[in-house]
């Protein structure tokens, strides 16, 4: 049965892609409808939550953003761990965002074996004049890896909310809550972020400022 007064399914929810295609301005537009000109690039591991409803029923959204660059790679068998959905994200302006995609997949496919909703996010389409990646090629690549598409705008807000929405509802539909919602799960999301917070404070430990863009 879902909990009486508390949310009724519990989605963990994983952003990857390379640094500074604006995973992070994706995020706090969903979750805080916020736009950071000027933000820097995350370091180690950030996370969000959001309440949206589904049919009537109240989804908890935990969606998490990790740095791109790979010094912080070592964090990422627990960032994937317990991941149900992915955003997988590309800037449509820096064509070596988007050939590094199957990288990406081939990453997630290793670390998490319960994702069932996967959304390849071809984001910044308000940079049509400086655009490198076409819609079409976003389209194919989608179909090739059987992944939903979109292209969004974290500037001015294009499909940030439908892009979160369609994986939250794929994984309602295809999720059963007595999983998702189980006392185990929820005690696996805690662990996580217990886990992370340590192996995040090494990583700062061991690196510098970044100041990369990543609108």
């Amino acid at each position: 049965m879902a909990e009486e007064g508390g949310e009724e399914y519990l989605f963990k929810i994983v952003i990857i892609g390379d640094s500074a295609v604006g995973k992070s301005n994706l995020l706090s537009r969903f979750a805080r409808d916020e736009f950071d000109h000027n933000s820097k690039a995350t370091i180690g591991v950030e996370f969000q939550t959001q309440v949206v409803e589904v049919d009537g029923k109240e989804v908890k959204a935990q969606v998490w953003d990790t740095a791109g660059q790979e010094r912080f790679r070592a964090v990422t068998s627990a960032y994937y761990r317990g991941a149900v959905g992915a955003l997988v994200v590309y800037d449509i302006s820096r064509k070596t965002t988007f050939e590094s995609i199957k990288r990406w997949l081939d990453e997630l496919n290793t670390h998490c074996d319960t994702t069932v909703a996967r959304m390849l996010v071809g984001n910044k389409c308000d940079l049509e004049d400086i655009r490198q990646v076409s819609v079409e090629e976003g389209k194919t690549l989608a179909e090739e890896e059987g992944l939903f598409f979109i292209e969004t705008s974290a500037l001015d807000s294009t499909n940030v909310n439908k892009a979160f929405e369609i994986v939250i509802r794929e994984i309602y539909e295809k999720v059963s809550r007595k999983i998702l919602n189980s006392d185990s799960y929820k005690a696996e999301l805690s662990v996580d972020r217990v886990n992370l917070a340590k192996e995040v404070d090494l990583s700062k430990q061991n690196s510098g400022a970044l100041s990369c863009c990543s609108r």
